[in-house]
């Protein structure tokens, strides 16, 4: 445990390179300054860009942009308090190729442009049992993602929430979006007959650990959003029943 206070947390904040705050107004029904220039203007190349939204402590971007040196990564989060672990670690490392953006996912069309973004990864994200529109892979915020992810992007679905996985499953379908892969344990039997990205299991974050200590089921879903203008709707599915399957840890 950190023995250093919220307010000096923000305090600190504020003077990590890595860390974006962009003020309500910036991106408040107008594009942010760094729209469609975040590969020039920010890490200074040309490399693809990954987002992970709700990032947390920013472990898995971390993770991943150190698996990957030519990719440049993405984190973001609405908790200043979250993103200064993972900011402290960036600085303190000379990482380059990460970043951290402090703001809510419901600003992310005004960051990012046409095709700016080549993969989004959702790692444990909240499975909003009972607040559909809240889900990250609901049909609030698919279409948004649609406006600035590359034709061909992929949507990776990292969870312990089978409820969760079920769902995004089901609305890929509604919607006739490509899946590429689906697990329901990508460390049990069943992986061994999935092709399950090696980047999935090779990264693990203190909670995943935590989960997997537990017994909980690690799922995995990547798929890939339709170019068509149809609207996407939501699916039809048992969601009682797996609101249930969730209650008993399956």
């Amino acid at each position: 445990m950190s023995s250093i206070g919220k307010s000096e947390k923000f305090r600190q904040n504020e003077t990590f390179k890595c860390l974006i705050q962009p003020k309500m107004e910036e991106v408040f029904r107008k594009d942010y300054s760094l729209k469609n220039r975040w590969k020039k203007d920010l890490f200074g190349n040309s490399n693809p860009i990954v987002l992970e939204l709700g990032c947390g402590k920013g472990e898995y971007t971390i993770a991943l942009a150190q698996l990957n040196p030519n990719i440049n990564y993405i984190g973001i989060d609405i908790k200043g308090a979250r993103l200064w672990k993972g900011a402290k670690f960036v600085e303190n490392n000379n990482i380059s190729n990460v970043r951290f953006i402090r703001t809510s996912i419901d600003f992310i069309e005004s960051l990012f442009g046409k095709d700016e973004v080549d993969e989004i990864w959702l790692t444990f994200s909240d499975p909003q049992l009972n607040s559909p529109r809240k889900r990250l892979t609901s049909s609030m915020f698919l279409p948004r993602y649609k406006k600035f992810l590359a034709t061909n992007g992929t949507i990776h679905l990292k969870t312990d929430s089978r409820f969760l996985h079920e769902y995004t499953f089901a609305i890929a379908k509604q919607n006739g979006m490509k899946v590429d892969c689906k697990c329901i344990d990508i460390y049990g039997d069943e992986a061994t007959n999935e092709q399950i990205p090696d980047i999935v299991t090779s990264v693990q974050t203190f909670y995943e650990k935590m989960f997997i200590k537990m017994g909980l089921k690690i799922t995995y879903l990547s798929f890939h959003l339709n170019q068509s203008d149809a609207k996407i709707c939501e699916p039809e599915w048992d969601v009682d029943y797996w609101k249930n399957i969730e209650a008993q840890g399956r």
